[in-house]
């Protein structure tokens, strides 16, 4: 092995390792959620389980919007810019607070997005529903918070510093526990919130995280000339519209991919509760497993727009398929590990018979798709790397939505091909809308890397 792919690994490794544990603790909020409102009630499980499936691409278009910061400030820190890293950030702050009012809205009125499932054939559980609305009633209070956090999150991987993250949300996990346990079971006087107590829960926890990692970028000798920047507009319309065109693609291409999710949540819902609570729990654990590529893919980008920012296109190319070599044996070690302790792991969040037996068939279909699953976000992020979100958004949209989708439907709920099967359908749905979004983005980097050398590096510095 030459030395480059050497010190690229380890590069890699120690941008990714605090990332994965900065994901894994976020994801392991909602995995606590999960884990305390199930054992509250599954009316309140599968409350939770629609109310997230409406908040996450809700938010993530927020995050998906901001994320691009990422490989623009390490692009700018690899050609040693970094004079313009502030104002960067602080037009992420102004596009931060426009998104909050508008998910706000959105999550306040999600009694309608229900409501459109719902019908008088096949209506929801009202309880259900109620919780879901108030969860997400709750939470959206946090979400100016949560998207101003990430806006100095990315500053800190932009620069290639993703301890800060990592530390913070390790912190806000340990605050989460304790203070969902009070809300969700009505402890030190309070009443039981029930599955409502998870949202007020995620909201103050936001503000926390916000707290902190502002308090960081405040002090750390290591951004001493970020903040010592001069203050040269309030806001920049150049720079909001560069964020605007190269993050909208991503925003929607993460709206995209969660929204299959929250479809697929919606248009099971009317199968009971039991199939529900199963969906649920398969899905936080993917959400679980989902930490490590995307932690990998985070590195890569941040590798790949440093490395673009110095003019050496051909170490990017080298670390991108690193990563995917990486990406794919770790994809194949976890749905082993899916696969031979699926019992044990289902147990952890249901001792529920009829759940517990779902959940058996659908975590084999979950193992199958880690694969593609890994190796369609690592190259994502290294188009991200190349600024090229554009091809992001449409891959995206052809794979989950013309064909991850109308698969899971028709085998799902139809009897076009055979009986259906319910929520296996569905993740069969999603591991073919995977499968394609792989193969395309990877083709899709292949054809941008055979690009002349100028043209590559004049799209990497826009």
């Amino acid at each position: 092995m030459n030395l480059h792919y050497r010190n690229e690994i380890k590069n890699l490794i120690t941008l990714a390792i605090p990332v994965m544990i900065a994901q894994i603790s976020q994801t392991a909020i909602t995995f606590v959620d999960t884990i305390m409102a199930g054992n509250y009630s599954k009316t309140a499980l599968s409350g939770v389980a629609i109310a997230v499936s409406i908040w996450l691409p809700t938010v993530l278009f927020g995050q998906g919007l901001l994320t691009v910061l990422t490989p623009i400030i390490s692009n700018l820190n690899g050609a040693a810019k970094r004079e313009q890293v502030a104002d960067h950030t602080r037009q992420g702050v102004v596009i931060a607070l426009i998104l909050s009012v508008f998910i706000m809205l959105i999550l306040y009125h999600s009694n309608k997005i229900i409501s459109l499932r719902s019908s008088a054939e096949n209506p929801i559980d009202p309880d259900m529903i109620e919780v879901a609305v108030s969860f997400l009633r709750a939470i959206m209070w946090g979400v100016p918070a949560f998207l101003l956090f990430l806006v100095y999150r990315n500053q800190c991987e932009g620069l290639s510093n993703t301890k800060p993250a990592m530390v913070i949300i390790f912190i806000a996990l340990l605050a989460n526990i304790p203070i969902n346990y009070v809300l969700i079971y009505g402890k030190l006087g309070l009443p039981a919130f029930g599955g409502v107590g998870c949202g007020i829960t995620a909201a103050i926890i936001f503000w926390l995280m916000f707290g902190l990692i502002r308090i960081y970028t405040l002090t750390t000798a290591s951004q001493r000339d970020i903040r010592k920047t001069p203050l040269t507009k309030l806001v920049d319309f150049s720079i909001i519209k560069k964020i605007v065109v190269l993050g909208t693609p991503l925003a929607l291409a993460y709206f995209f991919e969660m929204s299959l999710f929250a479809v697929v949540a919606l248009l099971i819902a009317p199968l009971g509760q039991i199939t529900v609570a199963a969906h649920q729990i398969i899905f936080t654990i993917s959400s679980l497993t989902f930490a490590i590529p995307l932690s990998l893919g985070v590195a890569t980008s941040i590798r790949v727009g440093y490395l673009l920012g110095k003019n050496k296109p051909i170490l990017a190319k080298q670390t991108a398929y690193i990563s995917l070599a990486i990406s794919f044996m770790i994809a194949v070690i976890v749905a082993l590990i899916l696969v031979i302790f699926r019992s044990p792991i289902i147990t952890i969040f249901t001792h529920e018979i009829d759940v517990i037996t779902i959940c058996l068939q659908l975590i084999i279909l979950l193992a199958i798709y880690q694969a593609s699953d890994y190796l369609q976000v690592v190259a994502s992020n290294v188009l991200r790397g190349y600024k090229d979100t554009k091809s992001i958004f449409f891959i995206t949209l052809l794979s989950y939505w013309v064909v991850g989708l109308p698969v899971g439907y028709i085998l799902g709920l139809t009897d076009l091909v055979m009986e259906p099967i319910g929520a296996a359908g569905f993740w069969i749905g999603i591991i073919s809308g995977l499968a394609v979004a792989a193969f395309l983005l990877i083709a899709r980097m292949v054809y941008l890397q055979k690009q002349p050398t100028e043209i590559i590096l004049k799209r990497a510095s826009r």
